[in-house]
């Protein structure tokens, strides 16, 4: 076979030996998978092609989960991980990854709904849910507040919503990539999505 000029550099580039495809470039080294866990926040930097910073979260403990229906957004303690569709280890060790279920704390939630809506979500063995008085100058309820009373009241309808309030934790789906963003952000459960990651905690409960 002759050896051409490419093939005597290949050569000399890696030092006599046969040349390969894989070499120093950034984006073909493997590097492990964070498998984020839940505990004391702990973020390692990684330098990525071209100068640029990966967030390697080994581990975290909170994160921004948005409320859909409402428009906002709390930053949150992340309680446990309760669900994961691709796999049950996952759950067992408590691993943070890109849409897995977890439960969150629901008090920065709470105390948000109460002072916008100026209606109090019930909690478990405390105390009821029901209208916050609310007066003006005239001494009379404003329209604003009745109508926002009447929305809260509403919205709590859904019993599964009201129950996690009562209990104080609420169901949340992460959206981002630990292992990558070094957060663990995501978004509440509702609706429909609520309704079938529900029965499928429950139905893990009967096992």
């Amino acid at each position: 076979m002759a050896i051409t000029r490419d093939s005597r550099h290949k050569r000399r580039a890696t030092g006599g030996r046969r040349a390969v495809h894989k070499k120093k470039r950034k984006f073909e080294t493997g590097r492990p998978a964070a498998m984020t866990k839940l505990g004391e926040k702990r973020v390692h930097l990684v330098r990525a092609r071209g100068g640029n910073t990966k967030f390697r979260a080994l581990r975290l403990n909170e994160g921004n989960f948005s409320w859909g229906s409402t428009v906002i957004a709390r930053k949150t303690r992340i309680l446990d991980v309760v669900y994961n569709a691709s796999n049950n280890e996952l759950v067992r060790t408590k691993t943070l990854v890109k849409n897995a279920i977890v439960e969150i704390d629901a008090t920065p939630f709470r105390e948000w709904f109460e002072k916008f809506y100026s209606f109090r979500v019930p909690i478990k063995g405390k105390e009821a849910g029901g209208p916050i008085e609310v007066t003006g100058k005239d001494g009379k309820t404003p329209t604003k507040v009745k109508a926002r009373q009447a929305e809260a009241a509403k919205f709590l309808k859904d019993d599964r919503f009201t129950e996690q309030f009562a209990q104080g934790r609420l169901l949340a789906c992460v959206s981002s990539r630990p292992g990558q963003h070094g957060r663990a952000d995501g978004y509440l459960l509702e609706g429909k999505e609520l309704e079938f990651y529900s029965r499928q905690l429950s139905l893990k409960k009967k096992k």
